[in-house]
């Protein structure tokens, strides 16, 4: 399984910026929590089905982890 790390490049009080470093990929959302959502999301409009098979992980910084791994798919739902 591929990992997709987004790292956050702005940080301010509502409003959080990520870049997916692999992927011509950048988000945003008022949250930790939404942006791991629109992170999921924009592999899907991006990757199609392959999404699937790709966890999400979003950094602060050169190492220290924001998130926990999470699968893209939800847990029992096979992609076609």
């Amino acid at each position: 399984m591929r990992e997709v790390v987004f790292r956050l490049e702005a940080e301010r009080p509502g409003h959080l910026e990520a870049r997916a470093e692999t992927l011509p990929i950048r988000i945003s959302a008022p949250t930790l929590e939404e942006l791991q959502h629109e992170a999921r999301e924009a592999l899907i409009e991006h990757m199609g089905p392959a999404h699937c098979t790709v966890r999400v992980r979003v950094r602060r910084g050169p190492s220290a982890a924001l998130s926990s791994i999470r699968p893209v798919g939800r847990p029992g739902v096979l992609c076609r």
